[in-house]
């Protein structure tokens, strides 16, 4: 479980500031990984057992939260996506081609899902082999459930 100082920590880069106890957020401070997204909805306790809420919650909220459960950004840790963002940073990759990636995490054809996230590979020497590596060692795959 989370301390509130590891809440406030990732609430803060995430563009949070406190002020007379209202969060809000810095214009423009940066986009968020699924992952990210998922991590403030849940600081906020928005789960299926509403009994147990202790900020408002939106209906749209709830749905997004059920939504983002169902993908890879549920498996995702602050560690990993954290890590992966700075190891990215040696292949030359932009900041939406990195989010990209992390919120897709392709697993099954890797080097077909990544043809359209990155642009013009070859030309500007990227080592495809080497993000696909990453991926695989640092990014965790959906746990699919057998029925």
């Amino acid at each position: 479980m989370r301390s509130f100082k590891d809440n406030e920590r990732s609430l803060a880069r995430l563009g949070f500031t406190q002020d007379v106890d209202v969060c809000r957020v810095k214009a423009n401070t940066d986009v968020l990984t699924n992952f990210e997204v998922l991590d403030l909805i849940n600081s906020k306790r928005a789960s299926k057992d509403t009994t147990r809420v202790i900020a408002a919650v939106a209906r749209s909220e709830y749905k997004v939260c059920d939504y983002l459960n169902e993908t890879v950004a549920s498996t995702q840790t602050l560690e990993s996506v954290t890590t992966f963002s700075n190891k990215c940073k040696d292949f030359k990759l932009t900041k939406v081609e990195i989010l990209n990636i992390i919120n897709i995490r392709p697993s099954v054809d890797f080097k077909a899902l990544l043809d359209p996230i990155i642009a013009e590979p070859k030309e500007r020497g990227i080592d495809i082999d080497g993000i696909l590596e990453l991926v695989q060692d640092l990014l965790p795959p959906l746990h699919v459930v057998e029925t």
